[in-house]
């Protein structure tokens, strides 16, 4: 048996003469001179926005998709978006359907707009299982359980911060009152 490396080499020897003799009969052929033009009008494929289904009604998501091409690179995405109010609603009406009409109530005043239109009609949002005034008298002593955004709180907010600044403002005139005083009796003694 023969070395096989030796018959390697022999072999890539023989296939790189024959490479260089299909190159120089290549290269040494008459040259002609050719001119023509060539127009290339390619444009860049364009980057498509992934169609992204939502095809259930009872799916509270919406679909959200966009691309952006430049003449090196396209990018698109696609994905979905949670609606919370949607989803809100769906759970309410389940609750009403199964007759717990005050958890159907208390799931929608979780929304800040319903929660101002509840307190502005006077029929007020359950609090702690209690309802009427009793839920009333617990939402304004419990502020901070208030829905995010409520315009009814953030005025009523509004009216202590000016009550609260008013009652300083009468007690920090007596101090200016005396302080004044004091550098006037100051000079005398």
């Amino acid at each position: 048996m023969r070395n096989p490396f030796i018959i390697g080499i022999i072999l890539a020897s023989i296939l790189i003469w024959f490479l260089n003799g299909l190159m120089n009969s290549a290269l040494g052929a008459d040259t002609n001179t050719v001119s023509s033009t060539v127009v290339t009008n390619n444009t860049p494929p364009t980057a498509n926005a992934p169609s992204v289904v939502v095809n259930n009604s009872d799916v509270c998501k919406t679909a959200v998709a966009g691309a952006v091409q430049t003449q090196i690179l396209g990018i698109s995405s696609g994905m979905t978006v949670r609606d919370e109010n949607c989803e809100r609603l769906k759970i309410s009406r389940s609750l009403y359907a199964m007759g717990m009409k005050v958890a159907a109530i208390s799931t929608l005043c979780a929304d800040s707009r319903v929660f101002d239109a509840m307190w502005n009609a006077g029929t007020y949002c359950p609090y702690n299982a209690s309802i009427g005034i009793d839920a009333k008298n617990g939402w304004l002593e419990n502020v901070e359980d208030v829905p995010k955004g409520s315009l009814v709180f953030k005025s009523i907010e509004e009216k202590e911060k000016i009550k609260l600044t008013e009652e300083k403002g009468d007690s920090n005139g007596w101090k200016v009152f005396w302080t004044i005083a004091t550098f006037m009796l100051v000079p005398l003694l």
